[in-house]
């Protein structure tokens, strides 16, 4: 395929358009930077072991805390620090709100439902003291909106740049899949690699978490990737529809209820019975 012969910057071929997509890539850049800062936090608290000398309450301050930055961002620096046109709306009509919401949404119905999934097909297991509801750690509901937000960020790059780089059509419609597939067992595999060496999260067969483990936990990204890239596509346009709060909770409740199923036919077709709940 060649190149469109569009007059973008380069580097609005990754990034959304400074000149006519400001909100979005404030917003992008916005969770670009601070994902910097999460990851080394992270990174310390690993390679340290700072979690041994945690309790319930020390992982839900760390990942709480953790996560404001995402969630408080729309209310306390709506302009992401770069004159975000989000400013000069209203909290509710604010991108970064709905993004937040959409990956909120997401990330409850992944730990409350999903989880279940991996603790009965693939016998992993949270023994660190958590507080928890619907026997997952609550913590981990606040750390998957930090990763998920950073995480969609960069599928958005790499989908951005498969559709501006490349004419439409059906050779780039296979590139755009190919990049959803890749990158959703890429990150997979990277989470299960880079939590590896931390011993409160294990699974019965470590090999089979790195292999089919990733490919089912790639289920989540098959369908929520391209979601979020095509939300909210005519936030900087003068007379474009926006979506509202409800019209992101559907879409966030809509890719959920897709990856349920998917991750139940994987089950049935395992033969693997679902136990939810528990101690």
């Amino acid at each position: 395929q060649k190149p469109s012969g569009n007059e973008e910057s380069p580097s609005s071929r990754f990034l959304p358009c400074a000149a006519t997509e400001p909100t979005k890539r404030a917003y992008e850049v916005y969770t670009l930077i601070y994902t910097t800062i999460w990851i080394g936090i992270f990174a310390c608290v690993v390679a340290f072991q700072i979690y041994e000398r945690l309790d319930a309450w020390g992982y839900l301050y760390l990942c709480g805390g953790l996560s404001l930055p995402f969630l408080l961002q729309p209310f306390v620096l709506p302009s992401c620090g770069m004159d975000s046109p989000d400013a000069h709306r209203k909290w509710y009509e604010r991108y970064s709100t709905k993004a937040n919401l959409w990956i909120a949404v997401y990330s409850f119905i992944g730990n409350y439902w999903y989880t279940h999934y991996f603790y009965s097909v693939l016998k992993a297991r949270y023994s660190m003291p958590a507080h928890r509801l619907n026997n997952v750690p609550i913590a981990l509901y606040f750390a998957t909106h930090f990763y998920f937000s950073t995480y969609h960020v960069f599928s958005n790059i790499l989908l951005r740049w498969v559709t501006r780089s490349f004419e439409n059509g059906f050779m780039r419609k296979i590139l755009f899949w190919s990049v959803v597939a890749s990158f959703s067992y890429f990150t997979a595999f990277m989470e299960t690699l880079t939590i590896s060496s931390y011993p409160y999260y294990s699974f019965e067969d470590k090999h089979m978490a790195y292999t089919t483990g990733s490919a089912f936990y790639g289920i989540y990204f098959l369908v929520s990737f391209p979601t979020f890239f095509f939300f909210e596509t005519q936030i900087d346009i003068a007379k474009g529809k926006d979506a509202t709060l409800w019209d992101t909770f559907v879409s966030s409740c809509g890719a959920g209820m897709m990856i349920l199923c998917l991750l139940d036919f994987v089950r049935l077709y395992l033969g693997v019975n679902l136990v939810v709940g528990g101690a």
